[in-house]
Formats: structure tokens, sequence, C-alpha cells
């Protein structure tokens, strides 16, 4: 949620501005611009007006009935009280976390975000209690964790290695899902701190080595700020589609077809590693604003793979594959693992 470009590459203030005229435009993707304006705020120091516009979002002075029209108000809240005792207004922050805890959301951004909140100020008990209130509430029974809920693993491993806390079986599945060369203990050892005050040349350089495989893994948590995205289209947007170009046929000889080739693709793309995933819905009319925007004619089935790409950037994918008992993501109304999930490993 944070943008991950260095502060002095970029004027902040003006792409928050950007980021709010964008926002006038596509009022259906506000709540993801409107966010990614609010965290160039923060970067740019402007703490208040980022608290500004968490607000707006929480609060719309349209009438409408505020946060249950956003895509996820938990995830507001908590970037919205994270900045809040940033800027000396702890006891606001502590009454939203606490609100966040308690609503337990099923999204565990929001779980990661209060979580660090605390961390940052000490807090490492009530941290290392909101990580593993997150867990319980996103894994229990749960097979194979999502990619999204691997900074919950993380930051709890974390957390319990600097109260100095036995390792668990979380802890063990977090050193599991990591990535880096460097193992979790490593990377969350309290006496590396003090190893940066060292005058000593070794342990320097292993220090050193520790922080770029760090910051590897960092990066590439970076590199994909949405997910890698599949277009869905619905029955009737589908028919709709079709019938303004037929050429589109060749891409999609039929619906059943169609939701059979995004269960497959997914599913090789998970296969060969690829993390979070996602589907994002296509509308002919989104589709053909799209296209007018490309200088493209809508026929163009090259078309179709930037079009998803964009509708996840605008933060419309949803994680695949969906969480156990959910709902099938092709709008079936079935569980997924009674639908397009069946036989799934």
């Amino acid at each position: 949620m944070r943008p991950d470009t260095p502060a002095e590459n970029v004027d902040h203030t003006a792409e928050a501005a950007r980021l709010e005229r964008t926002a006038g435009l596509y009022p259906e993707d506000a709540e993801a611009l409107l966010l990614q304006a609010a965290a160039h705020l923060e970067l740019a120091g402007d703490r208040p007006a980022a608290t500004t516009l968490y607000d707006r979002l929480l609060s719309p002075s349209d009438g409408s009935e505020g946060p249950e029209r956003l895509d996820n108000p938990h995830l507001v809240r908590a970037l919205k009280a994270s900045n809040l005792w940033e800027y000396g207004h702890e006891a606001e922050a502590r009454a939203i976390i606490e609100g966040v805890r308690t609503a337990s959301p099923r999204d565990p951004a929001p779980w990661v975000i209060v979580a660090e909140a605390l961390e940052a100020h000490d807090e490492l008990e009530q941290a290392h209690e909101t990580f593993t209130e997150g867990a319980l509430a996103l894994l229990t029974d749960v097979s194979e964790p999502p990619y999204a809920t691997h900074p919950l693993l993380f930051g709890r491993h974390r957390v319990r290695r600097m109260l100095g806390v036995g390792h668990d079986d979380w802890d063990v599945l977090a050193d599991t899902l990591h990535t880096s060369p460097v193992p979790l203990d490593e990377l969350h050892d309290p006496k590396r701190v003090w190893s940066l005050g060292s005058d000593n040349p070794a342990e320097l350089k292993a220090e050193i080595s520790r922080l770029r495989a760090e910051l590897g893994t960092y990066r590439e948590a970076l590199s994909r700020p949405f997910p890698v995205a599949v277009l869905h289209w619905p029955t009737g947007e589908l028919t709709e589609l079709l019938t303004a170009y037929p050429p589109l046929s060749e891409e999609y000889p039929s619906h059943a077809e169609h939701l059979a080739t995004i269960e497959a693709s997914l599913r090789e793309l998970a296969a060969s590693g690829t993390p979070n995933l996602g589907i994002v819905t296509g509308t002919v009319p989104s589709y053909e604003a799209f296209a007018a925007s490309e200088g493209a004619s809508p026929a163009e089935g090259s078309l179709l793979p930037q079009y998803a790409t964009t509708l996840a950037a605008r933060g419309r994918a949803v994680a695949w594959p969906p969480q156990r008992g959910t709902e099938c993501w092709c709008g079936s109304g079935r569980v997924y693992g009674d639908c397009h999930g069946a036989g799934a490993a």
C-alpha cells in the first residue's frame, strides 16, 4: 500500500494531488487511488493531510453510507491509526487499533498494519497478540497459507524473536515460506542492532550481507504491488462483448470454456511458484474506455492482458484461490471447493 519509489526521486505532494484528481475521474477506483495519495502525503511529511484523506474515505460527504461502501474499511482504519500515532495522536490511534482487532477482518493487511504500529512503538506484547489473533482468524485449518498472509507470519516471527519466545509451529512455517538466503532467525536477531555499532570489520561485513538479503526480500515483495491477474467476464458481459466485437470469439469460444481456462491458468501459475495471484472482472464500458485511452480498437485481442493488468493496478483484483468455505470466484454462488475448486490440491 505504500509507494516504493525513493523519496528523493518523487515530489510526493504533487503525486498525491495527481492521484486525487485521478480519483475524481474514476470514482469506482477512488478507494485505491486515495489510499496511494495518502501514502505519498505521509512520505512528504504531511501526516495531517493524510489523515484528512483517510477521513474522507471513512466519512464521505455525498450522503452515502460511509465505510460500508468501501471495499476494505478495516484497511483504511488501520492505515489511519498508524499515521495518527506517528504524529502524536496515540490515544486515538490505540482506540482505532482496538476496533480493528475486535472486528477481526478477513484481510491480512489490516492485521499486519496495526500490529506493526504497535511494534514500532515498542508495544511488543500487544504486537505479538495482534499478529497471533490475525493468524488464528485467517490461518486456522488452512493447509497452504495464501501469499497475502505471509507478512502476518513473518511479523509474528520477528516479534517473538525480539521477545525471546521459543519457536512454535507457525514460526517453523514462516521460515519455510521465507525465500531469502538468510534465515528468519538471523534477520530477526535482536542482537543485530548492536553489530551495526561494532568496530570489527568482519561483524560489519556479515551485517551488511544480512541487510542486503533483507532488502532483496522487500524488493521482491514490492515488485508485485498488485496481483498477477487473470481477466474474468461474467456471462452477460461476455455476451455483450462478443456481440459488439465478433473477432474476440477466437479468444472466448464459450463462457464455460472461458471459466475453465481461468482456473487452469491460475493453477498453472501457482504450480510454477508465481505468488500473489488474482482475478479481475471486466465490463464492456470499462473495456471500451480503456481501449479508447490506448488509441486501439476493442476488437484487438492483444489488448485484453493490458486491460487486466490495468484493472489490477487500480485495485480491482480479488485474490485467488478463495478462502476455504467462501463462494467461487465465477459468481455461481456455490462454494469454491464444490465449483471450480473441485479437485484442487
